[in-house]
């Protein structure tokens, strides 16, 4: 017997304002902060990894690319793992390896053991990524789950941005191994958040998700679901593309910023992360903008100002520059919201391996463009890169049009 979704009318789930639903967003705010503090610790340091180790930047880069990859690969793993145990249950866990292996990164002493342990750092975290959307669409009520994801995405830039200022501070006084420290300390802290405040099931209380038909059917039939469900590829190739545009050009922009014609110290370079606060911005304006100029609107509008914040990255001022990275970083990380909380609602079956599907796309694109843009800096320089980063853009916005008259699920 199939088992439908309660209407929204008579739905038990939390909404905004009440207290559930800021503990729920709180304690998903954490878990991003810890996630992505960790996996992009390295970016801003990657000079004075290749610097240490006697390396290029596209062999440098590869400390990014592997955890992303490695994260990449485990997503799938992880939203099965997640169906058996529950998803707060393997967020938790998920975070917890990557602070154990984390701990043991810094005292690598050669390449490929740093390496090693990034992409067993990443392939971790892929259960928070894997679990976190799906936990959301789940446990919160449909008309308030896109602004919780998106506030959730919110925490990504959060994170980032955090991680990345954090790694150039302690990586200026202290060496790239103090950077990767710093960061593993705070998602310890993140990690506390998150297990102290996300609101417990009273025992013996009834679940507030409603059943559905993911409870009846096996792996390979949800993961079919997810391939086969009309629109979502499309959703998928946003995540390939634009995260592979986005970190295309972050993975080598701290070699641009210590290079001339900027020749600035690690330190200060680092403070170029600051533009992630426009990302906490995009993410958060996402999901009440959908709700006023639709998905699609939204989606092709950030897809414009990224294309256009990329064409600003040729300029050699910093404040041009500072301004370029805010707009792109908006941008991004607002197409990002929406692509994620689209994928949420329109895949009523096989929810958790569509947004799984979603994760690996998005950094399977971290993975390969983010190292392909180091190789691509290392043969022709910063102009290669950028005209790398715009044409997945083109890609994506093309592979956008499948959208436009999308049936609501």
């Amino acid at each position: 017997m199939t088992v439908t979704s309660a209407p929204p009318s008579t739905d038990p789930r939390p909404r905004a304002g009440t207290p559930a639903y800021r503990r729920t967003v709180i304690a998903l705010i954490a878990a991003a902060v810890a996630t992505f503090a960790q996996l992009w610790s390295v970016q801003p340091i990657l000079p004075a990894i290749a610097s240490g180790f006697g390396t290029s930047a596209g062999q440098a880069a590869l400390t990014v690319s592997l955890a992303t990859g490695g994260l990449a690969g485990f997503t799938l793993v992880w939203s099965g793992v997640a169906d058996r145990l529950g998803r707060a249950r393997v967020i938790g866990l998920s975070l917890l390896l990557a602070i154990v292996l984390g701990t043991a990164a810094p005292l690598a002493t050669e390449l490929w053991t740093l390496l090693l342990l990034r992409t067993l750092q990443g392939a971790a975290l892929g259960g928070v990524s894997a679990a976190a959307v799906a936990y959301l669409a789940e446990e919160i009520h449909p008309r308030d789950a896109p602004k919780a994801t998106g506030l959730y995405i919110a925490g990504n830039p959060l994170g980032g941005m955090g991680g990345r200022l954090l790694a150039g501070f302690a990586a200026e006084h202290g060496g790239w191994q103090w950077g990767i420290a710093a960061n593993t300390i705070l998602g310890l802290v993140a990690l506390v958040v998150f297990v102290l405040v996300l609101p417990r099931q009273t025992k013996g209380a009834p679940t507030t998700r409603p059943a559905s038909t993911d409870d009846t059917l096996g792996m390979g039939s949800r993961l079919k679901a997810a391939m086969t469900t009309p629109g979502l590829v499309p959703m998928y190739a946003q995540a390939l593309l634009l995260m592979g545009a986005f970190m295309a050009v972050y993975n080598v922009l701290g070699f641009r910023l210590t290079d001339e014609p900027f020749g600035l110290s690690q330190a200060v370079a680092s403070l170029l992360f600051l533009s992630y606060t426009a990302g906490m911005l995009g993410s958060g304006l996402a999901g009440s903008a959908t709700l006023r100029w639709g998905r699609y609107g939204v989606l092709t509008t950030a897809t414009i100002l990224l294309l256009v914040g990329l064409g600003g990255l040729f300029t050699t001022s910093v404040i041009l520059l500072l301004a370029t990275l805010l707009l792109l970083t908006f941008a991004f990380f607002c197409a990002h919201a929406t692509a994620s909380a689209w994928v949420g609602s329109h895949a009523t079956t096989g929810r958790a391996q569509a947004t799984a599907v979603y994760t690996l796309a998005y950094y399977l694109g971290a993975s390969l463009f983010g190292w392909l843009g180091g190789v691509v800096y290392d043969a022709v320089g910063w102009s290669g890169t950028v005209a790398l980063a715009m044409t997945l853009t083109v890609l994506a916005g093309l592979c956008a049009l499948r959208l436009r008259r999308l049936p609501a699920p």
